[in-house]
């Protein structure tokens, strides 16, 4: 194996890259120009030297507590609870949440091993008893784990005064009734609205 096939396997190691996207990757670095590389070698291993977890909410983060965090104007009677920091990154994205939020670091999965005491609940529910919150949002991905545990959030915090929604979710702007499962057309006449 030559050095180009071992970039390509790790490449293709990486998620939502197979054989081929990684394959084309490598063989673009290989007509990048030299600063270009160079910039690009020292990001990758400055990484994980640079970035960690915030110690309030969990996502990624150079500075703790993230800006998110340390962010006096946002909304902070709201926390939005979601599986992984890139799903806080998403939502942060669309500019229609204004709240604090909390990551979990991933989902209750028993055959993969991941029990609630694996996951950042107990210090979610510390915040929410410690701090004015007034809604927890749970936008955990709507998947049989996803709901398992905002199922499971929404049991620890049903002793608390807070109030616990869910994001809803259906079919999406521009899909087919054709093409849409079955638990999505299910989600989609109960999360219903007037028109």
């Amino acid at each position: 194996m030559n050095a180009l096939d071992e970039l390509t396997e790790s490449f293709s190691h990486l998620p939502g890259i197979g054989k081929k996207s990684a394959s084309r990757i490598a063989n673009s670095l290989l007509k990048a120009d030299s600063f270009f590389m160079e910039r690009f070698a020292e990001q990758i291993r400055t990484l994980q030297d640079k970035i960690r977890p915030c110690s309030i909410c969990g996502t990624w983060t150079e500075e703790d507590p993230c800006p998110i965090c340390s962010d006096l104007t946002r909304d902070r009677t709201v926390i939005c609870v979601v599986e992984q920091p890139q799903d806080a990154a998403t939502i942060e994205s669309s500019h229609e949440f204004h709240g604090l939020f909390h990551v979990l670091g991933g989902v209750i999965s028993p055959l993969e091993g991941m029990t609630p005491d694996k996951l950042r609940i107990n210090s979610l529910v510390e915040r929410v008893k410690s701090e004015n919150i007034k809604e927890v949002i749970l936008a955990t991905n709507p998947t049989v784990e996803g709901d398992t545990t905002a199922l499971y959030i929404q049991r620890i915090l049903a002793d608390t005064e807070v109030t616990v929604t869910r994001l809803a979710s259906g079919l999406p702007v521009g899909g087919d009734l054709e093409y849409a499962d079955r638990l999505t057309l299910a989600r989609s006449f109960r999360g219903r609205s007037q028109f």
